[in-house]
């Protein structure tokens, strides 16, 4: 029952909400949540319902909700400074000692970090400066930037056409010329089912070289990859792919962009996905994990090999011309360190490992034999549950039948949220890092009677 009429009013008079069908959420059609308070893994809403949220908000909230050290954290900011601009070498105790953590932390060939308040700004910031990279270096024909299919990178307009996902592209104009997509490492979606993980990884790197070969190895700036597939499904690379990927990027003189806003900072059980698949990155993408999105927070970690031509630039043509009003903003440093301590003090990370393959196994062993359970696959806190028609042709669903969403309403009626991917019937799950077996276990246990309950009625 709902305890305030007229906020919801409000809401649905005043409030354009994100990735929603508007017409149906105007017309009252669609269900809102206005979200109160939360403690751990678990959130709760005005009408007093207690979820346990499988997702982390967005795969953001690392640490769970309600941790006093980062809301004091950012309380003691806002009354020591608020605000103050990082332009022309103008910093903060927050901001520069975020960003000895965060060096401290990255993988050895890192240099200097960027700040941005989202994903997607920093993702705009990173192909710029891959732009400015090249100019500088007298290649100013080698721009374009390959991303792959069912990637996410952004919603903006290049970070929108990196993306690779059809809802961000449909009437928006989308794709830009300077964007091409290659191949998603998506094994259990491969073409030809007799190919090994190696053997599907080293076709992925073939029409990578084939496509480069086809649009000028001189034309290409960089590769832009998740370490594993995010929205586009949660999907973990295959055998032996970065290797694959990477050899063909050195071949060409192709730089390498990290987007690790969702796998940064603990998520596959260790501090970055890079170190975990051994990606050489020349610049990584933060943000989620960074302040477990107790304030908005990105960061684009730039490698010593890229920050030496950017100081050349700057000797060459002057104070490199791109700044955020907001960028290393006080507040959201402050919130940065003591999020990163946080995660240090309570064995997060390791705990991410651990509390992902009891997870995955005990999902796997719930319901992996069901008739209509294609396939559960996952790395640390990012595990996935796509549904099939047949598994024995692997036939997918038809579409209309909307099986994702409804096994999603029927976890949500058990008290549990996850996430109905945007493209194909597939569950994610990417809970607060500091989950425990028995939440895990409340988890599944909700999956098993919503699929039992969905396919009943299919």
């Amino acid at each position: 029952m709902t305890t305030n009429d007229q906020l919801s009013k409000w809401d649905r008079e005043n409030f354009f909400h994100p990735s929603t069908h508007l017409g149906q959420f105007a017309r009252g059609e669609l269900a809102n949540r206005i979200v109160t308070g939360g403690s751990g893994v678990y959130i709760e809403d005005r009408d007093g319902n207690k979820l346990l949220d499988a997702f982390a908000g967005l795969y953001c909230v690392n640490v769970g909700y309600g941790r006093s050290e980062i809301s004091d954290a950012i309380a003691a900011q806002a009354k020591e400074l608020a605000y103050y601009h990082s332009y022309v070498g103008h910093g903060t105790e927050a901001s520069i000692t975020l960003s000895k953590m965060i060096i401290d932390r990255a993988p050895d060939n890192m240099s200097k970090v960027y700040y941005g308040l989202s994903g997607s700004d920093a993702n705009e910031t990173n192909i710029k400066l891959v732009w400015y990279y090249n100019n500088v270096l007298g290649r100013p024909e080698k721009k374009k930037i390959i991303s792959r299919w069912r990637g996410y990178h952004g919603s903006g307009l290049m970070t929108g056409s990196l993306t690779g996902l059809e809802l961000f592209h449909k009437k928006f104009d989308l794709p830009l010329s300077q964007v091409v997509h290659t191949e998603a490492p998506y094994y259990y979606r491969r073409d030809d089912l007799s190919l090994s993980e190696e053997e599907f990884s080293n076709q992925c790197a073939e029409k990578l070289d084939a496509l480069i070969q086809e649009e000028g190895p001189d034309t290409i700036a960089a590769f832009i990859g998740e370490p594993v597939l995010g929205t586009g499904g949660l999907v973990p690379p295959p055998a032996g792919y970065w290797s694959a990927i990477q050899a063909v990027l050195k071949k060409y003189d192709i730089l390498l962009i990290a987007d690790e806003v969702v796998t940064g900072f603990g998520r596959l059980g260790s501090m970055f996905g890079s170190d975990h698949y051994g990606i050489e990155a020349d610049i990584i993408t933060c943000a989620k994990g960074l302040t477990s999105a107790y304030a908005p927070l990105s960061a684009s970690i730039i490698s010593d090999k890229v920050w030496k031509v950017l100081e050349q630039g700057t000797d060459e043509y002057g104070a490199i011309g791109h700044g955020w009003t907001y960028s290393a903003h006080p507040i959201c440093a402050a919130a940065g360190v003591a999020n990163l301590n946080l995660i240090d003090s309570m064995g997060l990370i390791s705990n991410a490992g651990s509390m992902g393959q009891y997870f995955k196994q005990a999902m796997t062993d719930a319901i992996g034999d069901h008739t209509n359970v294609g396939d559960v696959r996952g790395e640390g806190l990012m595990i996935a549950v796509e549904l099939i028609a047949d598994k024995e042709k692997r036939t997918f669903l038809d579409p209309s039948l909307m099986a994702g969403p409804k096994i999603a309403a029927a976890l949500l009626k058990r008290g549990v949220i996850a996430r109905a991917m945007p493209q194909g019937d597939i569950l994610g799950f990417a809970p607060p890092l500091c989950l425990t077996k028995g939440e895990a276990d409340i988890v599944v246990g909700a999956m098993a009677e919503a699929v039992t309950e969905v396919f009943a009625g299919i």
